[in-house]
């Protein structure tokens, strides 16, 4: 294939359920994942000939399970965005010639952790030695450090915080997946407990099981798959700092904004092609970071612009249409989830469709603001 030639997402799903699976292990969430995916694209594991996933349990061993001996293979684990750096990934080893058919899987035990790794700071690492004493360890209190400054430095109020978990829980309402879907005011968010201000409990991403799976090849395929085949338009990578403390301003993320800048160039597109998006919601405020990176907003302007109703239901931004990671489920790395709604919304066969978007782009967030990545997918190619 030629360097700008067409790739697809020719196969999406998810496992059959998310939420509390105490039943499954972490590599059977792959495996069930990688099934369905293979089975949206009316394939086997005899088309596969490239695979890739993060450590724990790995491409390998997931290609083993599955009966896959692959040409080639990708273990980029870089946090919950790293499924978007596989979809670029495989969209280049394509092109290359060194891939025909990618399946790219995720399966998670966050909540139940069969099968699941532990976790431990190593006490040499920098973060380790000059962030870990002072208590600034896990996402939880981590994440507080460049939200404050950000409300200090841009009148992010409270309110408009907690609107973020308002807002998503407004979609979840109509997916009938979502772990959470009775609709919360902020009053309600404000009545949750406190976890490590300003985040109250609903402002914080869930702990679920559960899994995804893509297929990625060359779109002049298409015809061979039963769905409509979804097109990846652009895409971007990029990486800051695995200490937050180093982040260059802790009002913005630069690697949302370089790996927006990326896939927006290469897609031909601005923020006006755009008719759906997925942000990466870990916390509340991760979408506000998003949207002014990507620059659908001015820098100070996104709390505002989502407590307004632009992003719920009805909104001229349809954003996390399936309840995110504060609603619907957050293994722990949420980025698969995120395309496959991506995916859905683009078919127009979401739980909760969002009209008929021609461009979603999705935006995922590794660490803590550490690494981000951008898809840009579309109806029609290029």
């Amino acid at each position: 294939m030629s360097r700008g030639a067409g790739v697809i997402i020719a196969g999406a799903a998810e496992t059959d359920q998310v939420g509390r699976l105490p039943h499954t292990s972490t590599l059977g969430l792959h495996i069930e994942a990688a099934r369905n995916a293979l089975a949206d694209a009316g394939l086997t594991t005899r088309d596969i000939d490239g695979i890739a996933t993060v450590s724990a349990p790995g491409p390998v061993q997931v290609a083993h399970a599955l009966g896959i001996t692959p040409t080639w293979v990708d273990g980029t684990g870089v946090g919950g965005t790293s499924f978007l750096l596989h979809v670029r990934h495989a969209v280049a080893a394509i092109r290359a010639g060194y891939a025909r058919t990618v399946l790219v899987t995720h399966g998670e035990s966050g909540r139940s952790r069969v099968g699941a790794g532990g976790w431990r700071m190593d006490p040499s690492s920098p973060a380790g030695q000059f962030e870990a004493p002072y208590g600034t360890l896990g996402p939880t209190t981590t994440f507080t450090i460049p939200v404050l400054r950000y409300m200090k430095e841009y009148g992010l109020t409270h309110e408009q915080l907690a609107y973020v978990a308002v807002a998503q829980r407004k979609w979840a309402a109509r997916n009938p997946r979502a772990m959470f879907r009775d609709e919360i005011t902020v009053a309600d968010v404000f009545a949750s407990r406190m976890v490590a201000y300003p985040f109250h409990l609903l402002e914080c991403c869930l702990v679920t099981d559960g899994g995804g799976a893509l297929i990625i090849t060359a779109a002049d395929r298409s015809v061979e798959f039963p769905k409509p085949p979804v097109h990846i338009l652009g895409t971007g990578e990029a990486s800051e700092t695995p200490m937050i403390s180093q982040l260059a301003d802790f009002t913005e993320s630069q690697a949302f904004r370089l790996a927006g800048q990326a896939a927006f160039a290469e897609a031909g597109i601005t923020t006006a092609d755009v008719g759906h998006l997925m942000i990466y919601d870990a916390f509340a405020h991760v979408p506000i970071y998003g949207l002014e990176a990507l620059g659908f907003v001015k820098k100070g302007e996104a709390g505002g612009f989502i407590a307004a109703g632009n992003t719920e239901p009805g909104g001229a931004l349809p954003l996390n249409t399936n309840g995110g990671g504060l609603s619907y489920t957050h293994t722990g790395m949420y980025g698969m989830f995120a395309i496959t709604e991506g995916v859905r919304q683009i078919r127009g066969e979401a739980a909760a469709q969002a009209g008929e978007p021609q461009v979603s782009v999705v935006l995922g967030n590794g660490g803590m603001f550490a690494t981000a990545g951008v898809l840009v997918l579309g109806r029609q190619p290029r």
